[in-house]
């Protein structure tokens, strides 16, 4: 187990760093990411009274006293002793190295927004995420996303004048965000976009005002160079708010691009649900936790979350967690291999079952995962789940659960490893043969102190050994899936023999396996060859290098490689392969990157009078680029005969 950390900042919440931001003089400003960096170091220790506490100086100590949802949501909860307080450089630098707190989760007794699904690999995704699982009065509790009022999914409506408003200003900080890339998006332009963000909650644009969060997350990250930033997710939060605010901004306001507010249970009945698997939750804002997977009668997913502050210890220890559903005396480990009996069940949006005052919860005996709705998972061949759950498109909001996010169940034969992958191919379930693509066997969550990577490892020694694999599909790499946990095949030798007490199956964040759960003699599989993969050999990566210098550099990077002739050189290539469209969206992109007006003395200006023609080309490219990429990967699913594909 890994020592105690210590007392650590609380989440704030973004119209009270923006406020601070905003409050000191243009001087200030000017020494604020300066301060960030050195503060960031300082060591956080607990203050009288409760909350935490920053020597930043010999007169300054800046003290955060959270509410009673763990987060700073108001002014008058940050402190400073120097005599410049509140406008101080002390208190808003040591705002701005807190976590950034949901801030409708925040009001709601949940300062993370319940998102627990935006993991990061390595060490906590922001991302994702996510968060906790707050309790609400009347709404029962905060996890998950309601509708916001107003038009049904699909039907066209005009945006109100305030949330054209809202777009406008959320679109023209991104847009500046975007032209001037990671270095140069520090404290101030983050504040922007804060300041942005809180007015599109106000004016109930939920979806855009998550996706601005994301970017606020993202640049922190990449601006620390925490192990766990992922260039391509930061260049996808900007997209989905260039995106949704563009749309909006054009008159749409359909509930697709509005979002809904987190998060609201509504009344779901009586209802019976078999555990599936538990999964470890992390975020890139200092949250762990652990949220199980459940099946009902019919088919329909729900879960239950436990993630609060804490990171990967609290991940660990919430493996066994009590479960908060109905006051059930149960815990995560055995609801994940049993079940509810769940009587006045609220339910969210995305399938979280709540534990308001009149649900009650009684524990079932589980059911293996070849009984009933468990057994169900595992009958669809994996090609046709895997090209439904990449069909969504880019309108499909990020911040859901979503049909991507389902998981999907089938049966593999292991055929040994590639780098940090394993290699697998789907069983036949009536002949017992391979059939199909090379499947790749990634970690859902490469910590170290997570048992994924090591998993893994250990089926990567055991070719020939059948499994009965649960995961998520990957969008983004070739015929990849991401396991959560593995079972045995019935009605194989050749298959794990898990101890009785896991009852058939094994979480692989959670559960270690060992050699004794091996068949006792390994089989000599050949590893094929490598079949071709439509993703890898496609020019489009020379769009995705242009789209995240973009991200990385800001607008003055991609029209100095555009200058030094590689616009013509990634024109030629994705022009000569068939990419004509990428190719001019990629040239596009270049020239508005290049496009410099002059002021009224003939000289040239530095480009960011046109920021948001920029940004409108960056746009026109991310969103091709995703949509191309999708449909390749689509197609490494499908068999030797396409299909599926």
């Amino acid at each position: 187990m890994s020592p105690d950390p210590g007392p650590t900042l609380p989440p704030v919440a973004p119209d009270v760093l923006a406020a601070a931001v905003e409050s000191l003089t243009s001087r200030l400003r000017k020494k604020l990411d300066a301060a960030v960096e050195q503060y960031a170091t300082l060591p956080v220790t607990a203050a009288e009274g409760g909350g935490a506490a920053v020597r930043c100086g010999e007169d300054a100590l800046v003290t955060l006293t959270p509410g009673p949802d763990g987060a700073v949501t108001a002014e008058d909860q940050a402190h400073c002793s120097c005599l410049l307080a509140p406008r101080c450089l002390h208190r808003t630098a040591v705002l701005h190295c807190c976590p950034i707190a949901d801030p409708a989760a925040a009001a709601a007794g949940d300062p993370t927004g319940g998102r627990e699904h935006d993991r990061q690999e390595g060490g906590g995704q922001e991302g994702g995420g996510q968060e906790g699982t707050g309790q609400e009065a009347d709404r029962q509790e905060a996890g998950g996303r309601t509708p916001a009022p107003g038009p049904e999914s699909g039907t066209a409506a005009a945006p109100t004048p305030a949330q054209l408003r809202a777009a406008d200003a959320l679109w023209s900080a991104a847009a500046a965000v975007l032209a001037a890339g990671v270095p140069a998006a520090g404290a101030v332009p983050q504040a922007e976009l804060l300041r942005a963000a809180h007015t599109a909650r106000l004016a109930d644009l939920h979806r855009a005002e998550a996706a601005a969060l994301r970017v606020v997350r993202g640049l922190r990250s990449a601006r620390a160079r925490h192990d766990g930033h992922r260039l391509a997710d930061l260049a996808a939060a900007l997209r989905d708010l260039l995106l949704t605010t563009a749309l909006l901004r054009a008159g749409r306001a359909d509930r697709a691009l509005l979002g809904g507010a987190r998060r609201s249970y509504r009344p779901g009945g009586a209802l019976r649900v078999h555990g599936v698997c538990r999964e470890p939750v992390l975020t890139a804002t200092g949250y762990g936790g652990v949220v199980t997977h459940l099946v009902a009668e019919d088919g329909q997913w729900f879960s239950v979350a436990d993630v609060r502050p804490g990171g990967p210890s609290r991940a660990r220890g919430a493996a066994t967690a009590p479960v908060s559903v109905g006051a059930a005396a149960i815990d995560h480990a055995q609801l994940s291999r049993g079940g509810l009996l769940v009587s006045g069940a609220t339910v969210s949006a995305d399938g979280r079952l709540g534990s308001g005052r009149g649900v009650r919860a009684n524990p079932v005996a589980g059911l293996d995962w070849s009984s009933g709705p468990l057994g169900a998972l595992f009958a669809r061949p994996l090609a046709q789940a895997a090209a439904e759950r990449l069909g969504e498109g880019p309108l499909a909001d990020p911040a859901e659960e979503g049909l991507l996010g389902r998981p999907v169940g089938c049966d593999l034969v292991v055929l040994g490893g590639a780098g940090d992958a394993v290699l697998a191919r789907e069983v036949d379930p009536v002949d017992r043969q391979a059939r199909g693509p090379v499947i790749r066997l990634a970690a859902a969550n490469g910590h170290p102190e997570l048992a994924h990577t090591a998993n893994l490892g250990l089926l990567a020694r055991h070719p020939g050994t059948l499994v009965r694999v649960l995961g998520r599909v990957d969008p983004d790499r070739a015929a990849t899936l991401r396991p959560l946990a593995v079972g045995p095949v019935p009605g194989s030798e050749a298959t794990l023999r898990l101890p009785a007490a896991w009852q058939g199956r094994a979480d692989l964040g959670y559960d270690l396996l060992v050699g004794a759960h091996f068949p006792p003699a390994a089989v000599d599989v050949p590893l094929p060859q490598a079949g071709p993969d439509p993703l890898a050999d496609a020019p489009l990566w020379r769009v995705r290098r242009q789209v995240e210098l973009g991200v990385a550099g800001g607008r003055r990077a991609v029209a100095e490689a555009a200058r030094s002739g590689g616009a013509r050189t990634d024109g030629a290539a994705l022009r000569r392969t068939g990419f004509h469209r990428a190719a001019v969206l990629a040239a596009d992109l270049a020239a508005a990157a290049d496009r410099r007006g002059r002021d009224v003395f003939g000289r040239l200006g530095d480009g960011t009078a046109d920021a948001e023609g920029y940004a409108e080309a960056w746009l026109a490219a991310a969103v091709h680029l995703t949509g191309a990429e999708r449909e390749l990967v689509r197609a490494t699913w499908g068999g030797p005969d396409g299909e599926g594909g």
